[in-house]
């Protein structure tokens, strides 16, 4: 098993950033994580001002996958989610969806306890371990780890968590795969910029598949298969989000484009999951049950 240490992180996913570790295809690997602040708050009266915001959303990585080639795809396998012991929120006046009607910054310090969130003496919360920001370097330009695209990023994605397999693009040879920002609970939307942000470990398995077209990012779960897209406007992302998800049900289920959409709109769910980063996310969950039919 490899490890990669938190001293390791990135502020964008890049081709042009040197692999910190390569490792053979099928490897399981460690990433230890900073919280999205990069640890920077360390109590409720933390100066907000002060906050370094060119150090937001730190990645940990990359890793070069040997053999992974442009056009594959890297499948990634979340075997265990490791939260610290405690989390942290913070928002304020312009941040998040309604950040517009707040005066002041509010920051809390949120401790876990029995596996829930102490979000206060009466309210607590149970864990909902997630990787906030998780890809592979885009094939142009850097990509702020706190964008989410095609390739991945700050997708904010709750059902990329313990137990599930992310696909994202090998866009340059050994993909240069990065993950962090983790939240111990977060509900869909993120409307207040920001979930339980926490440090913690991440172990994956890093496996490469060939020949596959899939339009991505697409995660599996035990029971559901997801299409997730990325775009400026939510209405966008979550055409994207659809679209993509009636072309894997074209190649893999071999449905026609009409069937596809049919069967979207009756047996499917369109779901946000975030509104607050500089692209919105959605994703399209269509259940293994159904597509268990359509195989038979």
């Amino acid at each position: 098993m490899y490890r990669v240490s938190k001293d390791h992180m990135i502020y964008a996913m890049s081709k042009e950033h040197a692999p910190v570790l390569t490792v053979e295809d099928g490897a399981t690997v460690v990433f230890e994580t900073c919280d999205c602040f990069e640890n920077q708050i360390t109590a409720v009266d933390t100066p907000f001002e002060e906050l370094d915001w060119d150090r937001i959303n730190p990645a940990t990585g990359p890793v070069y996958i040997e053999g992974a080639e442009v056009g594959d795809i890297l499948a990634v396998q979340i075997q265990r989610i490791h939260l610290a012991d405690r989390g942290v929120m913070l928002t304020g006046p312009g941040l998040g969806v309604i950040g517009d009607d707040l005066k002041e910054v509010s920051i809390r310090l949120l401790p876990i306890e029995d596996g829930r969130v102490v979000f206060s003496e009466k309210v607590k919360v149970p864990l909902n371990p997630m990787i906030g920001v998780i890809g592979t370097a885009p094939a142009g330009d850097p990509v702020s780890c706190g964008t989410p695209d095609a390739h991945g990023g700050n997708m904010d994605c709750k059902i990329i968590t313990e137990g599930t397999t992310l696909y994202l693009p090998v866009n340059v040879p050994g993909a240069l795969f990065a993950l962090g920002d983790l939240h111990a609970a977060m509900g869909d939307g993120e409307v207040a910029v920001c979930g339980v942000e926490i440090a913690g470990e991440v172990t994956v398995q890093l496996s490469v598949l060939k020949g596959k077209s899939w339009k991505l990012p697409m995660a599996e779960t035990a029971d559901a298969v997801y299409a997730i897209g990325s775009q400026p406007l939510l209405d966008d992302a979550a055409t994207l989000a659809t679209q993509n998800m009636v072309h894997y049900l074209e190649i893999e289920a071999g449905l026609q484009k009409h069937e596809a959409i049919e069967l979207m709109s009756i047996a499917g769910n369109l779901q946000i999951c975030q509104v607050v980063d500089p692209k919105k996310t959605c994703r399209f969950e269509v259940k293994k049950s159904v597509l268990a039919q359509i195989k038979s």
